[in-house]
């Protein structure tokens, strides 16, 4: 078996728009590495887009996953409930930022979690707007694309979208958008294209994914506290790729000392295994009637299992602390190489292990380097790497770590990217 013929394979099998970064298949993992069909071995600085924060196949959650499996794998938890996803529900609303009373209500997926949040607060609020913001990501189903603040590739071709989502500036001071101007600009969609007392909704990324790792300003997110609070909007926070530690925080949101109303949580939530989650305020979640919310398979016994076994680990072997060595770690390393590119590399930032690397010609913020960053994600494997690409134009190497990742592995996974790196900007240069 090899991995050009199984690329061959799913070339006529699956449709091209499920395509897939790398042609590695892999034959199995464990922590932060993993082997392909060939036996080659790869540093995986990706953990399947921020979803095994536990490391592939932690042994504590895999063995929680079998035994679950041995008892039942599925009842559907609107039909006959079962104690690990009410034990699961208390854990969460009890980790969730801020002291008022919490529910949840478990899905599948991220965009699942995100149309969820949407619904409850349309029917706490009896309105119809909910505002977005450019940069952001929030899932491919109909209306999270509408949210999603990016055309290509995640809505093109795919409209129409939902009428009533709006879109305002994410505020990046390094690409000249301070907080003062996402703000005008939220009070100018107030002013021209639908009144405060409409919107149900404005959903945020404390620290945008696809947009390129940028974190909120703890000022901004206070701001939208604000202002939620003054026209009776509810707060959404999507923390699909932020949270569960990897911040250096549970939940990203707790920067800034702010309560949402309403959270998704997904990825991290449960080592790999599909699960996602609603949490919010108790009486906003009650809003829905009995039977609005909920889906066939949404909290799997297996994947709750798996997310108890996921919260113990990360408590256990201090992993919220691990996020932030690690992001110092890539930090003090990957500065260095900005020092000797300072014309290529605009910025390292991290908010914990959620790292970023973002290219530029000529040092200037405004002319986005995307080739080099498609040219290092085309050699990575080559390189012994799983890496990801991210940001509005494309140009940002983002680091996503397991949580559970050595000081050794890391090390040798950037002396092999400093390699990858180099060799990369030779060929260009």
């Amino acid at each position: 078996m090899t991995n050009s013929s199984l690329q061959n394979r799913k070339a006529e099998a699956f449709a091209r728009g499920q395509g897939n970064i790398y042609p590695v298949y892999v034959e199995h993992a464990k922590n932060a590495e993993l082997w392909d069909v060939e036996g080659k071995r790869y540093i995986d600085f990706g953990t399947g887009i921020a979803v095994c924060n536990t490391g592939h196949s932690h042994p504590k959650i895999v063995e929680a996953a079998k035994q679950q499996i041995d008892k039942f794998s599925h009842t559907c938890v609107m039909v006959n409930p079962y104690e690990v996803a009410v034990t699961l529900a208390e854990k969460l609303t009890a980790a969730a930022p801020g002291n008022s009373p919490k529910k949840a209500i478990f899905v599948t997926t991220g965009a699942e979690a995100v149309e969820n949040c949407v619904k409850i607060a349309r029917a706490h609020t009896g309105r119809r707007g909910v505002i977005a913001f450019n940069g952001g990501f929030h899932g491919r189903t109909n209306l999270t694309m509408a949210l999603t603040g990016k055309v290509t590739p995640y809505k093109n071709l795919f409209g129409p979208f939902p009428s009533d989502i709006f879109h305002a500036p994410f505020p990046m001071e390094r690409h000249d958008v301070s907080v003062k101007d996402s703000l005008k600009a939220l009070n100018n969609l107030f002013k021209v294209d639908i009144c405060p007392t409409d919107v149900a909704a404005i959903i945020v990324e404390p620290v945008q994914g696809e947009g390129g790792f940028y974190a909120a300003p703890p000022e901004f997110l206070q701001a939208l506290r604000e202002l939620c609070d003054q026209h009776g909007i509810m707060l959404i926070a999507d923390e699909i790729q932020s949270g569960f530690g990897r911040t250096g925080k549970m939940f990203a949101f707790e920067y800034s000392g702010v309560e949402p109303d309403l959270m998704t949580m997904a990825k991290g939530i449960a080592g790999g295994f599909p699960i996602s989650a609603v949490v919010g305020k108790s009486e906003i979640m009650d809003a829905p009637l009995p039977g609005g919310l909920g889906g066939t398979y949404g909290g799997s016994p297996v994947a709750c299992a798996a997310a108890l076994a996921v919260l113990e680990v990360i408590e256990e072997e201090n992993l919220i602390q691990r996020s932030v060595e690690i992001g110092h770690l890539f930090n003090q390393r990957l500065s260095q190489l900005q020092q000797q590119y300072p014309e290529v590399i605009l910025e390292v930032r991290n908010q914990g292990a959620m790292i970023a690397l973002e290219f530029v010609k000529n040092g200037d913020a405004e002319q986005p380097n995307t080739a080099l960053t498609q040219a290092i994600i085309a050699n990575a494997a080559e390189h012994g790497l799983v890496l990801l690409a991210c940001g509005f134009y494309g140009n940002v190497i983002r680091f996503l770590p397991a949580l559970t990742i050595s000081d050794e592995i890391i090390n040798e996974g950037l002396d092999n990217f400093t390699t990858l790196f180099n060799s990369v900007v030779d060929k260009n240069s």
